[in-house]
């Protein structure tokens, strides 16, 4: 087993769908320049919420990707996660007969990628009108992670983590586990999640849905900003890359999960700090090496407070003097796609050198003395960065990524 640990694990691809840009070269250049992905939501009626705004990804059309004939055959967090791979393997110039030969995983996430189809049969139901099979086919929880090995012929291991916010970096983190331990060459890992009317409905009844943006470790901050997207990495052996000659943007060293075993919905800041620990523990760095954290930054009164403590916790003296942005101040939460996305983010840090700003950052906050990159990206050099997401039922996720050097 110890030489099978060995493999390190290479990032080669990725693939976005998201409210600030499709595709990895309108991504970035929307998170360089502060761009926000917030409008009014048009994909249902708003009038009876507190709230009105959301992170929709208006631009997308998936039959850009996908035949018309299928689409009836997938919800939109199975289309965007489709979309979203196309791009990424497209990115890591991975053609099917490059593919062929290869053992091949999928390790997807989601929060409530499938909700947008119960609710379509609920308003079938309720008009009196039969569901159509094709809606059964998009039930399923896994419909994602399924539908991407069978359309890109993917025979390995097929995942899905519902482990809610922290879903992109749980399926991280499992397709890492895959490749070191030598049972897959390469994992299309990720996450995707739609915007739907009952979650919708229920964060506004939490009441912590900003009603206009979401402005993360501000002392001002009103609450998070609901979106959707798709972010999809392809992780590689280090062997297979090189050996096909891959273009590699970062390598992952290590992560860390906990659950705080407490709370339904407020973060425990020892559950965060014991997160972050493990991830740089199994890595073998220290607090020293890190040069940029991607917050979870929901916006939300209690994470950015118990975050920015656990940050402090952890680092020490350092808490103040290592960047620590969120780009959910730009293209909203999108549930369990949105540690995907920041992973996603967090790579291309690395490999130009530029941390993404928090925009919306007007008052600081005493409780969140943190240096949260405030509203304009920053260049300076990015060897490693830990990407941390939290979720529902204390669920902690925190993925490393290293600049790769041979």
């Amino acid at each position: 087993m110890a030489e099978q640990m060995k493999n390190r694990v290479v990032i080669t691809g990725i693939g976005v769908i998201s409210s600030i840009g499709i595709g990895k070269e309108a991504f970035w250049d929307s998170l360089l320049k502060g761009r926000s992905g917030i409008t009014p939501v048009e994909s249902f009626d708003t009038s009876g919420h507190f709230t009105h705004m959301g992170g929709e990804v208006k631009q997308f059309d998936p039959e850009e990707f996908i035949p018309k004939e299928r689409l009836n055959l997938m919800n939109r967090a199975t289309q965007m996660a489709l979309a979203a791979t196309s791009l990424a393997l497209e990115d890591a110039d991975l053609t099917s007969s490059k593919l062929s030969g290869c053992r091949v995983g999928v390790s997807h996430g989601t929060t409530l990628g499938t909700l947008t189809t119960s609710e379509k049969i609920n308003d079938l139901i309720v008009a009196d009108e039969p569901p159509g099979y094709e809606l059964f086919y998009q039930l399923p929880t896994h419909a994602a992670s399924a539908m991407i090995s069978r359309t890109f012929g993917l025979n390995g291991p097929s995942l899905m983590f519902s482990t809610a916010c922290a879903a992109g970096n749980y399926a991280i983190a499992y397709g890492y586990d895959l490749i070191r331990l030598n049972r897959s060459d390469i994992v299309v890992a990720g996450a995707s999640d739609p915007m739907s009317r009952l979650e919708y409905t229920g964060f506004n009844q939490f009441k912590a849905v900003a009603p206009q943006m979401c402005q993360p470790f501000d002392r001002n901050r009103k609450g998070m900003m609901l979106a959707e997207g798709a972010g999809i990495l392809v992780l590689e052996s280090l062997e297979n890359a090189l050996r096909r000659g891959a273009e590699v943007y970062a390598e992952v060293i290590g992560y860390g999960l906990s659950c705080d075993a407490r709370h339904m919905t407020t973060p425990s800041v020892e559950g965060i700090a014991e997160c972050m620990r493990k991830a740089l523990q199994e890595a073998g760095i220290s607090v020293e090496d890190v040069d940029y954290i991607s917050a979870h930054g929901t916006g939300t009164r209690a994470n950015d407070k118990n975050e920015s403590a656990a940050i402090r916790e952890v680092f020490g003296r350092l808490a103040k003097r290592i960047p620590v942005s969120s780009i959910k101040s730009m293209l909203g939460h999108t549930m369990g796609a949105a540690s995907a996305l920041e992973a996603i983010a967090c790579t291309l840090a690395v490999k130009n050198d530029i941390i993404p700003p928090t925009i919306n950052f007007e008052t600081p906050d005493p409780e969140c003395d943190i240096d949260c990159v405030p509203n304009q990206a920053r260049r300076q050099t990015v060897n490693i960065v830990l990407n941390n997401s939290y979720a529902f039922g204390g669920n902690n996720a925190s993925v490393v990524l290293k600049k790769f050097t041979k």
